[in-house]
């Protein structure tokens, strides 16, 4: 487990990045696993940045840049992949009805809005937040582990 925390800083946001990809694909595009891996990469940001780290505010600050860095390549991914529909948005023969997305909000036109919202904006926000809560649970619990 120790020679993983020590893997150069590089290869390991190449193997994020691969694994990331991969949820993507796992989840055709809708980046659902690349939330839930957000919670497997807050753990070992932390756990990294713990070991390499003394100070508090040091580990604090290589948290959330690591987490803002990989939720702003999965947002990347996200453009690329649903960027190029939003075209869609501007040409009066597109089918939206048809597109194969939920049509939750009543209207095709705005349920594809909020779908692209939802793919391109917040689920790379929420893999952002899952991130930070778990780097977060993971240094209770290891101020937990250090009292006792």
């Amino acid at each position: 487990m120790e020679k993983l925390l020590k893997l150069n800083i590089k290869i390991t946001f190449l193997i994020f990045v691969v694994l990331d990809l991969f949820c993507v694909g796992l989840g055709m595009g809708v980046p659902f696993f690349c939330i839930m891996f957000g919670f497997v990469v807050g753990w070992y940001i932390t756990k990294r940045a713990t070991m390499l780290t003394v100070s508090l505010k040091e580990v604090f600050r290589k948290v959330l840049a690591h987490a803002l860095i990989t939720s702003l390549f999965t947002f990347v991914v996200m453009g690329i992949i649903w960027g190029p529909t939003i075209r869609m948005l501007f040409d009066p023969t597109a089918d939206f009805k048809n597109f194969g997305i939920p049509l939750i909000l009543y209207d095709p036109k705005i349920s594809f809005v909020g779908w692209l919202a939802l793919m391109i904006f917040i689920s790379p926000f929420l893999q952002l937040l899952t991130t930070i809560l778990t780097s977060y649970i993971t240094l209770l619990n290891q101020f937990k582990d250090d009292k006792t």
